[in-house]
């Protein structure tokens, strides 16, 4: 609907068991609305890099583009709903939507995406902490407080089933403020 330096603001149409794939925000906040529908999120946050293990896997071990994180949230969520607020490093700032029901969902995204700043959105497929783990989960829960759950996140491609398309903003127009 309206992109400036400082901020994008996006709604996001998403019919009957659509997906945005596991997905970045790179250096942004976003500030995510359930405006109808029902929709599952499920986000995650990266392991802080002090506690993170390699995984054990030899196939894994060689795609440097994995990484352990944990799971944030794994819930439904339906309209009306409270204002979901994504950080930089946390608040579960990768993440994955399948709509339960036709959804929109409004999005204010700060900075927007820039692939000069090196704020370019990345793809994920999550691999359970299990299969590519030599450390128990017990183990890891010993070294990192809490009873979170684990995930491998593997940087992928854009996901070739996946397709957005772009509807032009018809509405009243929105411009920077004048003072």
């Amino acid at each position: 609907m309206y992109k400036c330096d400082n901020f994008s603001l996006c709604i996001f149409f998403l019919p009957e068991s659509g997906v945005i794939p596991l997905h970045n925000h790179p250096g942004m906040t976003v500030f995510s609305k359930l405006l109808l529908g029902e929709m599952h999120i499920k986000s995650y946050d990266w392991v802080d890099p002090l506690h993170e293990v390699e995984p054990s896997n030899n196939l894994m071990q060689q795609n440097s583009k994995v990484r352990l994180a944990k799971l944030k949230a794994n819930r439904v969520l339906r309209a009306p709903c409270e204002t979901s607020v994504l950080y930089p490093t946390t608040g579960g700032n990768m993440h994955e939507f399948t709509a339960i029901t036709p959804c929109a969902v409004l999005d204010v995204i700060g900075p927007p995406y820039s692939k000069r700043d090196g704020r370019d959105c990345s793809y994920y497929k999550d691999h359970s902490y299990a299969a590519f783990s030599s450390t128990s989960k017990e183990e890891m829960d010993k070294e990192i407080e809490g009873n979170d759950v684990y995930w491998w996140l593997e940087e992928i491609e854009v996901p070739e089933n996946s397709q957005m398309d772009g509807i032009e903003y018809l509405g009243p127009p929105i411009g920077e403020a004048p003072f």
